[in-house]
């Protein structure tokens, strides 16, 4: 028999609920928009005028150039590391099972639970001592950290979708491991390595508290410049920049959304995790 365990309210106190909820979330984002067309040097309401000035500045300002930057390569290189990293942990936990499974997961998942302030101090003293304080490298190497449980979750979710008698398959037929990892599996988990790689980036392309303990003042990435555009001008060119990320994340939403149904094609269900 089954059971609904839906609440026993109204579709329209349903709606409304849902409404109240999705516009807490969205119109402190929407508030930003109008604000970056703004033609004064403050914020402030009503707008003064209308002006794509702020998005000029903020494409070609030499400051904001460099942070843009740094963002991109500290994004790319945390990306190609938590990937490579991520997927081989992924394939690992796999072929694990019980208490060993969990225990192995459950450190995967340490810096999600770990407050970010004691991931950042413990990035710069460890660092400092290997001589990797202040530099972009360091940066690299601490969000790839961050972006690592995002991979490693979204390969197993891949995995736990895969045809194991297509492995069997493979090796029957004489294939070696690493020849049925790059024909077979790598091709059937790869929705779930892009998203976890798509994750990983937008996390390292957001974070500001590794950024800040780590990095020189001279290597500042794009949140760290915005943070600081807070505090020392009140401009509206935070807001054109703040605009500009806020299209690059739904950029990777879309990008998601698109591997979500390129792995539902392939029968596997991203969503689906089995620890």
């Amino acid at each position: 028999m089954a059971v609904d365990y839906r609440l026993p309210l109204p579709a329209s106190l349903m709606g409304a609920w849902t409404a109240i909820g999705l516009s807490a979330l969205v119109l402190p984002i929407l508030v930003i928009l109008p604000v970056s067309f703004s033609s004064g040097s403050i914020i402030a309401f009503p707008l003064p005028g209308f002006s794509t000035h702020w998005y000029h500045e903020a494409t070609t300002s030499p400051a904001w150039r460099d942070a843009l930057a740094n963002s991109l390569k500290v994004g790319a290189a945390a990306t190609a590391l938590a990937t490579f990293i991520g997927t081989g942990a992924a394939l690992g936990i796999d072929r694990l099972h019980g208490r060993w499974r969990l225990a192995a997961l459950l450190i995967t998942l340490l810096p999600l639970v770990v407050p970010i302030v004691i991931l950042a101090l413990g990035a710069y003293f460890t660092l400092a001592l290997v001589g990797l304080a202040n530099s972009l490298s360091g940066v690299m190497i601490f969000h790839a950290a961050l972006g690592l449980p995002y991979v490693t979750l979204s390969v197993l979710a891949a995995l736990a979708a895969l045809d194991r008698s297509l492995l069997r398959a493979s090796a029957s037929l004489g294939a070696p491991p690493l020849a049925t990892f790059w024909r077979v599996t790598l091709p059937i988990v790869a929705p779930g390595v892009a998203t976890g790689a798509v994750f990983a980036f937008a996390t390292s392309f957001d974070e500001v508290v590794v950024a800040t303990f780590v990095t020189a003042p001279a290597q500042r990435t794009l949140p760290l410049e915005m943070f600081s555009g807070i505090k020392e001008n009140t401009g509206p060119i935070v807001t054109a920049a703040a605009s500009l990320l806020l299209l690059l994340a739904v950029g990777f939403l879309l990008a998601v959304e698109m591997l979500r149904r390129r792995a539902w094609r392939l029968g596997q269900p991203i969503e689906s995790l089995e620890i």
